[in-house]
């Protein structure tokens, strides 16, 4: 006890698998952190991995097998399930289907081919909502073959994103691509700094746009003419539109020229929601400026390349005209996530035979005969594909919770005739043929430990670029012009549910979207600029109508949309998700259609007279004249890297002052740094610090009333133009400040300065008198009004950390530093006889940031990087003229735009 031991093992999304590794305390998984040896990580992770432990202790997993909806057994359905797949053998498999989301797990897809080699009229489906449908295309116009584009941020002077929300959590990559983008936006002392530039067009804002020195808000339509006249600028041989309907000239000649001079190092890249004409382009226009083989490489596809769409309209058909008699569903969940257009709960019912392997007994498995209990993947050996191809291990940090509940791999195993076979057995003695290795079990030890195979990553291919196809592709798609008039509907991943698979998972639901900051329901989000014309407003309730398929849906004015495009997340309307995420916003998979998967400009608005209450943890988006944050130019700094000291207010004369004297630290003083040109608010430091300190989710009702219990939180800033604002994120915890202004007004004595400059609540004396948090400059206490914290549900036990105290109801409560993790470093020194070396303590919401904007230690020591970090020119202390001191400083943010495009970066840091 006290001592946790740490285990590296994979989180999939997408098919795509992301190292990391598992903090284990007496035998339970309670946190999760990036692999810092796996290639797709290096130590950072996203949002829906840190969340996804929560998971596997939520109490409405299913946890038991059941046939037609009653209690049954796994013998039972063993039985049965062997007659009906060895019945269909007898013909070929004419009426067998396999239903899964994508997969690129080696052992997974030879299973598959064993069963369609044995049954060879079967077929096996692959569908997600989030797909590559169109990058596969994209893919087969300029090389004839699909390929799996690798991108190295790292090498990219000059970058233009295409609607490419390359940094969202879920994009296969993400937290490698954040990473590598990030540490070309760092500028420190010495030499002469330098910093990538990039480019975006979006339709609603992502992450990504926000982090761009030049962001252009276009409908989803408009961005296939933006990339012909980029392309054709150049020097790609395609055919531009002669009218790109409002698009600037004057952002593709800036766009192209800087491309241009940075040949070989710069990168073009498409969204998934753009049509296959955009991602063929975006290859064109690199293999021009020859960044192929440089900014961008090409493997084979992870997974089995199908177009998923496709695929699943003919198993649709097949359906409705009796062609099926076993539909075995492994994961997937396409009565809630299908479009909308294919009924396919409609369809399913002609199917005799129907069987759901799932996490939940969700929407599709209500609607076959039997559904089985999955194993969460902590309690799962399995194997994958990381974005670059690196074989991934998954190995289980516990035993299943529910015995009965299997995996996909030993379900497969029963339709091949290795019913009974355990998940270990078959994926160490799928490896071990693989290997051939006379020591393999030295290997497989290393790889477990490791969590991949080393070396496994696919070198990269020589593709064949056919400029012949994507030029005769480009005159045709340049001859129909983009939808200029009339709205669009987007539809796009949640940032916190995704899909809507996390739909059940409190912190993902009370977790503040990046950019709105709205909680607990999804939104019909609309530019200023359409509402007005629509005459709609923040809260009201309209209908969005697509082909007379109508949903309704709340409004939610949003700077930075674009005009006449309205858009509205997946993941929402779930009716079978759990007690945390049912019948919560609206399904926008009722109005998605098949031919029309990512945006639809068949969208019809009507208003109604009714209002919904919106629950946002930000109430406005000003300073109210206060330079809170800090900002420049790469040029202001090369100037003068000491930029910061002529905006706002100075620092206070600490002579002046009725506070206690200046406190002296003679072991460590802890202080932390964040970097807000690294910060892309993804939000992974705020569900780490709530996986870690055991925070409570206290719902819609209590966010709505200001009683959020985030200790750590990421505020939004926009400034410039309503209509396309520059947008910079900032994070908020205690800042544990040299003279305090909590400590004086508590009157028990319950927050209190320690030797080593900790800000320490005392949680035993705290009477919730608030003094503290109404004296506190930052707003970063919280107050546990009421009992949040469920002690009663049984599984939600096993998450929390042990060594961190579980809050009842009236007490204050506050970021600690991680408090508990200095502790046990210390006590590991102690024992040693020696200091605390730099790095071996690191709060937990700086081991989530996948762009290393966080940094922590001591500043005692000047060798440490917090203290060089501190060190820094463009160093500053929100709000500095109070007086406070505060032991979290931030770094400026630096922007890079290109001087022949007027900016609207701000030099006074008057945001607004």
């Amino acid at each position: 006890p006290g001592q946790p031991m740490y285990f590296a093992t994979a989180f999939q999304l997408g098919g795509v698998a992301s190292g990391i590794v598992a903090e284990s305390n007496m035998g339970r998984p309670t946190k999760l952190d990036g692999n810092p040896d796996h290639p797709g990580s290096l130590g950072g992770s996203n949002v829906l991995a840190q969340a996804s432990v929560l998971d596997l202790y939520d109490p409405d997993r299913s946890q038991v097998v059941t046939n037609a909806g009653l209690v049954s057994s796994w013998d039972m359905f063993l039985n049965q399930f062997i007659v009906e797949v060895s019945a269909q053998g007898l013909t070929g498999g004419s009426g067998l289907r396999v239903l899964t989301e994508t997969i690129t797990s080696p052992l997974m897809k030879a299973q598959l081919a064993t069963l369609l080699e044995n049954n060879p009229d079967a077929k096996w489906i692959q569908y997600e909502p989030v797909n590559r449908d169109n990058a596969r295309e994209g893919a087969l116009i300029a090389f004839g073959e699909d390929v799996n584009p690798v991108y190295h941020f790292d090498q990219a002077k000059v970058i233009v994103s295409l609607e490419a929300d390359f940094m969202a959590p879920g994009t296969p990559g993400d937290v490698r691509y954040a990473h590598d983008f990030a540490a070309m936006r760092r500028v420190r002392n010495g030499g002469t700094p330098e910093m990538n530039r990039l480019y975006v067009a979006e339709s609603t804002p992502t992450i990504t746009g926000t982090m761009a020195d030049h962001r252009l808000p276009l409908k989803s339509a408009q961005i296939k003419g933006l990339a012909l006249a980029l392309a054709a600028a150049v020097g790609a041989d395609v055919e531009a539109p002669a009218d790109l309907h409002g698009v600037p000239d004057e952002w593709i000649a800036a766009a192209a020229a800087d491309l241009q001079e940075h040949a070989g190092q710069s990168l073009v890249l498409a969204g998934p929601g753009q049509p296959p004409i955009v991602h063929a382009v975006a290859h064109a226009i690199n293999q021009v400026l020859g960044n192929a083989g440089q900014t961008v490489t090409y493997t084979d596809p992870l997974e089995v390349s199908t177009n998923q769409t496709e695929s699943l309209r003919e198993l649709v058909d097949d359906m409705n005209n009796g062609k099926v008699s076993v539909l075995v569903i492994i994961d997937a969940n396409p009565v809630y996530n299908a479009p909308g257009d294919l009924n396919f709960a409609e369809a399913m019912q002609n199917v005799n035979y129907r069987v759901r392997l799932g996490l939940f007994e969700d929407e599709t498995s209500a609607l076959c005969q039997w559904h089985v209990p999955a194993k969460h993947y902590l309690e799962s050996w399995s194997d994958g594909l990381a974005y670059d191809g690196t074989v991934t291990l998954t190995q289980p940090l516990i035993n299943p919770l529910y015995p009965v509940s299997k995996n996909a791999n030993e379900i497969l195993a029963a339709m091949i005739g290795a019913a009974g076979s355990a998940d270990f057995d078959l994926v160490h003695d799928y490896w071990a043929k693989q290997s051939g290795a006379a020591n393999f079990e030295k290997l497989w030890r290393e790889s477990l430990f490791n969590g991949f195979i080393a070396d496994s990553a696919p070198a990269p291919k020589s593709v064949n670029f056919d400029p012949n196809r994507v030029r005769s592709k480009s005159v045709i798609e340049a001859r129909q012009p983009a939808a200029a008039e009339g709205l669009e509907l987007v539809y796009r991943p949640d940032p916190g549910v995704f899909d809507g698979r996390f739909a059940n998972n409190g912190w993902l639901q009370e977790l503040p979207k990046p950019h709105t900051k709205l909680t607990w329901d999804n939104a019909a989000l609309i530019s200023p600029r359409t509402a007005e014309k629509l005459g709609v407003a923040s809260e009201d309730m309209i209908i969005l109508d697509v082909n007379k398929r109508t949903v309704f849906a709340p409004v939610w004015v949003t700077p930075g949309q674009a005009d006449d495009s309205v858009t509205l997340h997946l993941g929402y309307g779930r009716t079978r998700a759990g007690r945390v995420g049912d019948n919560i916003g609206a399904n926008a998979y009722k109005l998605r259609a098949s031919d029309a998967p990512w945006f639809d400009p068949a969208l019809e608005i009507r208003r109604t007279s009714d209002t919904y209450k919106l629950a946002s943890t930000q109430l406005h988006w000003q300073m109210d004249g206060r330079h809170i944050v800090k900002e420049g130019t790469l040029e202001m700094y090369k100037e003068d890297p000491h930029f910061v000291e002529h905006i706002g207010e100075h620092e206070a004369d600490p002579n002046l002052t009725l506070m206690p004297p200046e406190w002296e630290y003679n072991s460590y003083a802890w202080g932390m740094v964040v970097d807000l040109a690294a910060c892309n608010g993804c939000n992974a430091c705020v569900v780490s610090c709530q996986a870690e300190n055991n925070i409570p989710v206290v719902g819609k009702e209590q966010v709505l009333v200001g009683r959020e219990m985030h200790w750590m939180r990421v505020d939004t800033y926009h400034e410039g133009n309503i209509d396309n604002p520059e947008t910079v994120y900032q994070p908020m915890m205690c800042h544990h400040c040299e003279q305090a202004p909590c400590e004086l007004v508590c009157p028990v004595a319950a927050t209190v300065h320690d030797h080593e400059g900790l800000n320490v609540m005392v949680y035993n004396r705290c009477i919730g008198t608030r003094y503290c948090s109404n004296n506190c400059p930052y707003k970063v206490r919280r107050f546990n009004y009421l009992h949040f914290s469920d002690e009663v549900t049984e599984s939600l036990k096993g998450q929390r950390n042990p060594n961190v105290t579980v809050r009842t109801r009236g007490v204050m409560e506050k970021c600690t530093y991680c408090v508990q993790r200095i502790s046990r470093g210390r006590i590991a020194a102690k024992n040693e006889n020696r200091r605390i070396q730099d790095g071996e303590v690191m709060a937990a919401c700086q081991t989530a940031c996948p762009t290393n904007a966080i940094v922590f230690g001591d500043l005692n020591d000047p060798n440490s990087a917090v203290a060089q970090a501190a060190a820094q020119p463009q160093n500053y202390s929100v709000l500095a003229e109070l007086g406070v001191w505060p032991r979290t400083s931030y770094l400026a943010k630096l922007n890079n735009p290109n001087p022949a495009l007027e900016t609207t970066v701000a030099h006074d840091g008057e945001h607004g």
